[in-house]
């Protein structure tokens, strides 16, 4: 490593700038303190050191009077804006609690109207039942009524049969093979032999010694009793 040439005075000023080692005693008090290099020391003025602070604060706080405008605006904003939700809030709830109840009231309403119907069509029901059947009994009614007259009502009469009840049997005789019944037709005594037709289609089918008994031909019989026996 090559030598280096120092003078005296620089590294008299090494040391100074260095100081003084702390690890060697100075009992006697021989080192002299060392102080920085510079420009030396002013006396303090302790009322320019007060006013300076202060002055520095009114500068801050002037300088923070925008940023707490700023501040407070957006404290204003959000507060605002919170009432706004929270009245919109209560507006919708209220407005939402109306239309609850308006919905149960229409509801009930509604209800009412369908007891209402029920009600009335139940007493239709009843009244057409009620109809159904009155309508049934008169049918019924008609239906036996007709029976009734049917079986009441006389048969019409075949022809010449009233005629013939007038007659009277007066008796009957018998010639060989042949028998022979007399009437009396209201005009004179008639004579009919059995087996022959005495009016219309009328004949004489039976000859008994009190009974005479004609047949028509759609199966009707009529029985006329002697005389003598009535």
């Amino acid at each position: 490593m090559p030598s280096r040439h120092i003078s005296p005075q620089s590294f008299d000023d090494i040391l100074s700038e260095l100081g003084d080692d702390p690890a060697i005693p100075d009992p006697h008090g021989i080192r002299k303190p060392s102080y920085p290099k510079g420009s030396p020391l002013k006396p303090s003025t302790p009322n320019k050191d007060r006013t300076e602070p202060e002055a520095f604060g009114s500068q801050n706080l002037l300088g923070q009077i925008p940023k707490l405008g700023g501040f407070l605006a957006f404290a204003a904003c959000v507060f605002g804006t919170s009432i706004a939700l929270l009245v919109g809030y209560d507006s919708l709830k209220t407005s939402s609690q109306a239309q609850i109840q308006e919905s149960h009231k229409e509801i009930t309403d509604l209800k009412k109207e369908f007891i209402l119907l029920r009600t009335e069509l139940q007493m239709e029901q009843d009244d057409l039942y009620e109809a159904m059947d009155l309508i049934e009994v008169s049918v019924h009614s008609l239906i036996e009524n007709k029976l009734t007259h049917k079986v009441t009502a006389k048969p019409q009469a075949l022809p010449h049969e009233v005629e013939l009840r007038r007659w009277r049997y007066l008796g009957a005789s018998q010639m060989g093979g042949s028998h022979q019944a007399f009437f009396d037709s209201g005009q004179g005594t008639v004579m009919f032999q059995k087996g022959m037709l005495v009016l219309g289609d009328w004949r004489l089918t039976q000859l008994d010694k009190d009974l005479a008994t004609l047949s028509h031909s759609k199966g009707k019989t009529l029985s006329l009793k002697s005389s003598k026996t009535e």
